[in-house]
């Protein structure tokens, strides 16, 4: 597909109305998000408190790109493209786990935590260490979370850190530990992922452990893009900043790129639990309104968040195919919360287990009847599915920018 041809598709697309089926299914517009979109753009890696103890590491796929995440002697965690510089050899092979150094396993050229090259055996007497460091990624640490770059030139992240730190600071994610993580795929685009997070119109009908606690109330699940916030939903605003909790609607970013707000759950639920009472009896954080809800965050395109009085969770969204997506969750705990007396893994668990396994049922038959040649794009609900309709907005002029620079340059 041209880049013309990417561009007549984006200038017929009707506003309201979901994208044509080349956008969930062809090879090269999946190509080109990876391009304009996810080698592009500031990424959600991992919570700082993984990597506990100097020389944990994680290892990260983002397209064709591998990275690994490692903390060094100094405390401070710092990420390279796990491509050995010598022949280009992946150093680190599993997912996960704890080194005393980089070693490569093939000709085992060494590497300390900070990526300089320390070791090469039979190299020359002209051979210089120092211009064969490993190649380090962007890498910004935000209250406890992590988040990298893939671009030579990263754009600014400080705007969205600033806006997000007050909210997330009162939840001591730098004591937090955790607790359980899952990763799954989804048979579906990434951009279907997103479309069934970012409203609850499928909740009632899909998600009967997930509703006890989480409201369906289109005010709390959309995006409120005019501003207009419901007199319910300001009083409890008013009530969390008024415990010093911010909590208000913050939307910014280019085209609405990320948003936070601290939204109530259910009336008399307290945490995503069965029973609906806290799912660890240890808090995590400073937020002393007990039913204070899920402070929301997301930040397109990697990730949404949900940070409780008591626990958080993670949420990471990675495109690993044209029709397939890595979704990681991680649950988080307070660092001195002890399992079996604080919290119970299954308890603290099953609500967003089966949520997720649920939607990933929803994503794989959207993309299937996607699939079909008799699909053509039906209109979103302007009251359930506002929030779709800004990420897709959000989608669409980030690939209309990205291609408008290609415009002026065949003129």
């Amino acid at each position: 597909m041209t880049s013309q041809d990417l561009s007549d598709l984006l200038a017929r697309h009707e506003p309201g109305h979901s994208l044509e089926r080349d956008f969930y299914t062809d090879p090269d517009i999946y190509q080109h998000d990876l391009q304009a979109i996810f080698y592009r753009d500031w990424l959600y890696a991992i919570p700082a408190c993984q990597l506990t103890k100097t020389g944990s590491y994680a290892r990260l796929q983002i397209g064709a790109y591998n990275i690994v995440l490692v903390r060094g002697a100094d405390g401070e965690i710092r990420a390279f493209h796990n491509s050995c510089r010598h022949r280009g050899s992946v150093i680190c092979k599993a997912r996960d786990g704890h080194v005393a150094k980089l070693v490569c396993p093939y000709h085992q050229w060494t590497y300390e935590l900070d990526g300089r090259l320390i070791w090469a055996r039979d190299m020359g007497p002209d051979f210089d260490p120092s211009k064969h460091n490993l190649r380090p990624v962007h890498l910004r640490e935000l209250a406890g979370l992590i988040y990298i770059c893939l671009a030579d030139d990263p754009p600014d992240f400080d705007a969205f850190a600033d806006l997000a730190r007050p909210y997330l600071e009162v939840h001591d994610l730098h004591r937090a530990k955790v607790a359980y993580s899952s990763t799954i795929v989804e048979k579906g685009n990434w951009k279907l992922v997103w479309e069934n997070n970012r409203e609850c119109y499928h909740c009632a009908g899909t998600h009967p452990a997930l509703c006890r606690s989480f409201p369906l109330d289109p005010a709390v699940a959309g995006v409120s893009a005019d501003g207009s916030v419901p007199p319910q939903l300001q009083r409890h605003f008013d009530k969390c900043e008024a415990a010093g909790a911010p909590s208000r609607f913050a939307m910014a970013g280019f085209a609405g790129q990320y948003r936070l707000a601290r939204t109530p759950l259910q009336e008399n639920a307290l945490s995503y639990t069965m029973d609906l009472k806290p799912a660890s009896r240890r808090p995590l954080g400073r937020v002393s309104v007990p039913d204070a809800g899920t402070l929301l965050q997301f930040h397109y395109p990697s990730t949404w968040n949900h940070f409780l009085p008591d626990i958080s969770l993670t949420f990471r969204v990675t495109p690993i195919g044209p029709q397939e997506t890595e979704v990681a969750t991680t649950w988080l705990v307070d660092k001195d919360a002890v399992e079996g007396v604080d919290y119970d893994i299954h308890r603290l668990t099953e609500v967003w287990i089966a949520t997720n396994d649920e939607d990933r049922q929803i994503v794989e038959d959207n993309q299937l009847g996607i699939n079909s040649p008799a699909y053509v794009p039906g209109p979103y609900s302007p009251v359930m599915e506002d929030g779709v309709i800004q990420f897709v907005d959000w989608y669409l002029q980030t690939l209309r920018r990205e291609l408008a620079p290609r415009a002026v340059a065949a003129e």
